[in-house]
Order: C-alpha cells, then structure tokens, then sequence
C-alpha cells in the first residue's frame, strides 16, 4: 500500500484551507460535513466558498498564507493554484508532524482525500493514490447503487446493541459469529425494509436465545476451489465464505492474489503440499479441519483448482461425515478449464478431439498404473495433472501405444497467472523442451491436436508464450 487508510475525528477541532477557489469549497464541505472547525485563509474568495463561508460560519483570514497559520490544526489542505505556496504549505506542514494534503500533487501529500460513500455511521473511502481521482469516482459510482441507504440504519441499530452483547456474550468468538449470523439473516432484511421496531424485536430474541445456550457455536468445514491462480474466476459463493471463515487451511497452489482476499484477521494454517515434500500429510490435515471446527470454528478449506477434482476433497469430507462435522463444498474451475481457456486451448473441438481426458501423473504409493490404450486413443485431448516430474514416462507411453511422436502437447507453467508461460512441442520433444527450459511446477501437461488451435488464438492473450 501506497498510504495507510485510517478515518480521523476532527470533531470540533480546527482545520487549515489555503485558496478560495471552488476545490476548496469541495474540501471545506467535507471538513465542516466531518464536524471540523474550518479555516480558510486565501486573498480572494469564489463565489461558491464565499456562499459556504457566510452559511456554515467558516472563519475566514482574507490574506496570504503564514506559517503561524498552522498552529493547533488538526489538518492541512492546500488548494491554491500556485504551486510555490503549495509547496511551501507542505514542507512547513509536514516539518510539525501535521497532516497535509496537496490538491492534485500526491508528492506532497501526506494524506489523500478519497473519493467518499456516506452512509453513516457506515463510510467507505476509494482512493487510487492520487494517481487518478476520476477513477476513484468512477468506482464510487458503481458501489453507491449497490449499497443501500439502509445499511446506515442498520449500522445504528447495531451500534445500539453491541453493548447488551457484549455483556451476553463474553467470548469474542460467540460475538463475532453472532453478529455475522444477524447481519446475514432475517434482521438485516427487516431494517432494510424499513421495519426498525420489528428488526430490534427480532435482534433482541436472537441474543436472548443465543445467551440462552452459553454463547456456544457449531463449527463447520467450508471446502472452497480456488481455481487456477487468478481471483477473477472465484466464484461469488467462495468469496463470501473466504470473508466468513475463522480459520483457513491453504495449500501450495493457492495464489497470493487468492490469498488477499481471504479475511485479513482469520489464522491461516500452510499445509502446502509439492511431490514428495508434504509440509502436513493429508491425515494430518483431516484431523486439523476435524479438531478445529470440533472447536467451533468455522474453517475454510482453501484448495487450488477444484476440490474433487486430484485436490483429495473426497477424503476430506468423508473425515469429516464420521466425525459428523458440518461443511460445504464449492467447486471451482479446474487447471484444466482455466489454463486452457488462458492459452488458447479448447479441450475439444469438432475438427480434432471429441472428448477430453482429465489424469493426473501422480501415482499412488503402491504404483498402480495409467490405462495407456485408451489414453492414446485418436481424436481426444488428454491432461496430465502433476505430471511434469514423469513427463519422460508420459510420453513414451503414449508413443509405445500408438499416439504419433507429432501429436501436438503443451506445457502451461503458472496457468492464469500473470506470469504464465506456455512452450508447445510434440511427444516427441517434450521431455526435452523441460530441460531446454527448465520449465517448474505448478505445470499442466495437454496432449492432442487443440494444441494446433494455440498458434490462432494466441495472438489474443495477454500471457507471455514461448514456443
């Protein structure tokens, strides 16, 4: 982050303005609407500040800046269109440990003023850093439709409960899922339609029946696909469970971009795994999801691409039905789907595959081996999952049962990621496009003649390809 976002009560405190132009009549309105003491010092004032300066009371010094102006501000706005006093409204600002906004000059802000959706006591501020003020607009914009007045009185009407909650429930944990339970369930809709007595009845029994029972919570399992890598496939469902959990159990193939998203005070517990190198074994990590939600914990269960699909999510909730522990599923799109669809790849097409074979190169501990006659099968795409370490094996198979050494195959390397690599061979080279490239995992491996399809499409993706 650029600039740290904080929220500051200049409640009857004093607040500096240099200019009298209307960007100060702008800050002046959200200084005063924030309950501040505005002062504007400025030779000249327009016709809008001067209106806002005669309505509100503003205390107005008709003159030049001076640096005894600055004594005992709460905050600094220099809104002048001369750049030498801005700057020097700055330096002396910043040199007192005050902090100071400059209009349109990030460089000399210690502050930015972001663009503003009020709902108070609910406020939510954009900024972009300074770096575009239009777009911070544009977003506020989009969010102002989406979040209804009401949440404001919501707001109030929690505000006005936390107290009696706080004393019914002592356990932070009992009030955080209590609040979460209220502010996604029936109380929530009545405020929103405007049913205040009716929504503080129905909060008010709610906390009765939930002291009642000693505060205590049902723990839960939420098994979440991730996808590929990139946020912008989550679905809706898993990022309301990812801002819901209490706990979160993560693997290697989550991306950091996923993991921002996740709620910022939940414990995260690493239980990456890579070939040979499992930082939890996967009883282990049943007995972690099973102990934490028999804790009363509402645990997410974070794992790349889909959960059913070579992620293991089976064995993972079979553990927790024994131990009749609570849980959801949600699926996500599979590496295979993602890294396709993000090189260009259709896993079929009417000209060269009618279907697609999902497998993955990571074998069971007692060797049991792949159906190679039906894997080198004409007219069909195959997937390898995990299969970059046997890459060799893979396609000598396949050669040995009769798929040409031309067949088209590709490598995707971090599919959907920003750094995204894509090599295309045949299997014939492939094994030693690995080494010529030194190509990593996470890598999917897809055999068949869609790959032809890449040379097309490539030209319209963002991704860097090699070939």
């Amino acid at each position: 982050m650029d600039f740290l976002p904080v929220f500051m009560n200049i409640r009857d405190r004093d607040c500096l303005i240099v200019g009298g132009g209307p960007i100060a009549a702008r800050k002046a309105s959200l200084l005063a609407a924030a309950g501040g003491h505005v002062v504007i010092v400025a030779a000249v004032l327009c016709d809008e500040i001067r209106n806002e300066v005669e309505q509100h009371h503003y205390q107005w010094l008709p003159r030049n800046f001076q640096e005894n102006d600055l004594d005992g501000k709460a905050v600094v706005i220099a809104a002048t269109d001369d750049e030498a006093v801005n700057q020097t409204v700055s330096t002396l600002a910043q040199a007192r440990n005050l902090p100071v906004n400059v209009v349109d000059n990030p460089a000399l802000c210690s502050f930015i003023m972001p663009s503003i959706i009020d709902r108070s006591p609910i406020q939510i501020a954009i900024s972009t850093g300074g770096a575009s003020p239009v777009l911070a607009r544009m977003l506020r914009t989009q969010l102002e439709g989406s979040i209804p007045a009401a949440y404001g009185k919501l707001a109030s009407l929690v505000e006005r409960f936390r107290d009696k909650v706080k004393d019914a429930l002592p356990s932070v944990d009992a009030r955080k899922n209590f609040w979460e339970d209220i502010l996604e369930g029936p109380v929530a809709e009545l405020s929103f339609s405007g049913k205040e007595q009716a929504a503080e009845q129905a909060l008010q029994q709610a906390l009765t029946e939930t002291a009642s029972e000693g505060g205590t919570t049902k723990g839960e399992v939420f098994l979440v696909g991730a996808g590929p890598g990139d946020p912008d496939l989550l679905t809706f469902r898993a990022l309301r469970l990812m801002q819901k959990a209490d706990v979160v159990v993560y693997d290697r193939l989550v991306s950091k971009p996923i993991m921002e998203l996740v709620r910022r005070d939940a414990e995260k517990i690493y239980v990456g795994k890579a070939r040979a190198n499992h930082a939890v074994p996967q009883e282990g990590i049943n007995d972690i999801l099973v102990r934490l939600a028999q804790e009363g914990k509402r645990v997410l269960r974070l794992k790349g691409g889909d959960p059913f699909i070579f992620g293991r999510g089976g064995e993972e909730i079979s553990e927790l039905m024994e131990n009749g522990i609570d849980f959801q599923v949600v699926p996500g799109i599979t590496a295979a789907a993602g890294c396709a669809a993000y090189s260009g790849i259709p896993l079929t097409h009417r000209d060269y595959s009618q279907s697609v074979t999902f497998v993955t190169g990571h074998r069971k501990e007692d060797g049991d081996t792949l159906n190679w006659p039906a894997l080198a099968a004409p007219q069909q795409t195959v997937v390898f999952y995990m299969g970059l370490h046997c890459v060799e094996t893979l396609c000598t198979q396949l050669i040995a049962h009769g798929r040409g050494a031309d067949t088209p195959a590709a490598l995707v390397e971090k599919g959907t990621q920003p750094d995204q690599k894509i090599y295309i061979g045949e299997l014939g080279t492939l094994p030693e496009l690995v080494k010529q490239q030194d190509v990593k995992p996470p890598t999917l491996i897809i055999v068949g003649e869609v790959v032809e399809m890449h040379k097309k499409l490539k030209w319209f993706l963002p991704h860097k390809t090699i070939t």
